[in-house]
This record gives C-alpha cells, structure tokens and sequence, in this order.
C-alpha cells in the first residue's frame, strides 16, 4: 500500500501560482510554536522539521521529524483550532510557506489536490488508530513497532528495513512510556529476530 500520509508533497509550481513564498529558518529556530493560531501551509524543500511539545518538567516529545518534500501544518487549516504542537527546524531549513486562505482556493480550483489531501488525513487518523493499539500494549516490541510503523507511515514506499528512525533511544522510550534499558533490550531482540536492523546506532526499520 502506498504511503501518502506525509501527508502532500504539492508541485512547487502549483503552489507559488496560488501566493506560496520561500522562507528559510536557520538551525533550532521555530517555525511555529504551540498555542498560536495555524496560518499557513508548509512543505520542506530542504532541510529538517521536528514537531514537538513539552511536559510541564520542561521534557521534550517528539511527535515526528519530517525532511524534504514533506509537508506539516495542514490539518489544522481545515477547523479553526490552534496549534498543538512547536515545528522547529534542525538544521537550516528551506520551505514554501502558504498562506491558508490561498491554500484553500487552491484546493478548490484544482479537485485532484483536495481528493489526495482527503486520502491523507484518512491515512493519519488510521495509523494514528494503530499506533494507539499498540502503544497500550504491555509488550515492548509491540510498542516500538507501533512507534516505528507510525513514523515510516509519513514516508512513500514499503521498502523493508530502510527507514531510518531519527529518535535517539531515549526519545523512543519516552515515547513509548518504556525505560531506556528496556527500549536498549528490545531493539536487541528486535534485530535477531529481523524486524530491523542497525547502521552503526541508527535503526532501519
């Protein structure tokens, strides 16, 4: 099955006929944080993306990283609800900013793009569902690949072991609610039995 959930990658084209501008942002700087109100549609021309929150300790959570020809912030154009999460970029970061009023006559003019985006936001609500099934699983293994198949479900392609997952090995555990000794176990388990395998420290799911 094809991934689309990145969710868009629009022709650049397209998106500057309909007002879309360039904007870089240098590393760690924010491209929104949360709490302010979604304006714009944003997809990556180079660069990294990291949207996060953090707890009341100050502890980051790391929802996703997204890299070229990804997009963000599009769901939220939809209601008129503000953002849940920061978008801050890793490195320097090129992308095509659009504001939502044109973002939405786009969509109007040209039914094919608002055909995809509608397969897209069903894509996220199913592997959200299935990362939620997993996540209240009391096995580990079943809750990193939960995490993992999430994440991968933003990338095209079904390739097998040839995503890389960008998450320290504490950010897994935080994410999955699992001490890091666990997650460092798991991943050990999780290579023998072939369901990833390591470049170097990196994990290849």
């Amino acid at each position: 099955m094809k991934k689309t959930i990145s969710c868009m990658n629009i022709d650049e084209n397209t998106l500057r006929s309909f007002g879309g501008e360039n904007v870089r942002y240098k590393s760690k700087e924010f491209i929104f944080k949360e709490g302010e109100h979604s304006l714009y549609y944003f997809q990556i021309i180079s660069g990294k993306v990291k949207l996060n929150t953090f707890h009341e300790s100050g502890k980051e959570f790391i929802q996703n990283i997204l890299g070229k020809n990804q997009s963000f912030g599009d769901p939220l154009l939809f209601i008129d609800r503000l953002y849940p999460t920061n978008a801050v970029s890793l490195e320097a970061t090129e992308l095509i900013r659009m504001p939502k009023s044109n973002f939405l006559e786009m969509l109007e003019k040209n039914p094919d793009i608002s055909l995809e985006m509608n397969a897209c936001l069903s894509q996220r609500l199913y592997y959200n569902s299935l990362m939620v099934r997993n996540m209240a699983s009391q096995d580990p293994i079943h809750r990193l690949q939960g995490l993992m198949e999430y994440l991968k479900s933003y990338y095209d392609g079904d390739c097998q072991q040839c995503f890389p997952v960008e998450l320290t090995r504490q950010q897994i555990a935080d994410l999955t609610g699992l001490r890091v000794e666990t997650v460092i176990r798991t991943v050990k388990k999780m290579v023998n039995n072939q369901t990833i395998k390591l470049d170097g420290r990196k994990i290849l799911y």
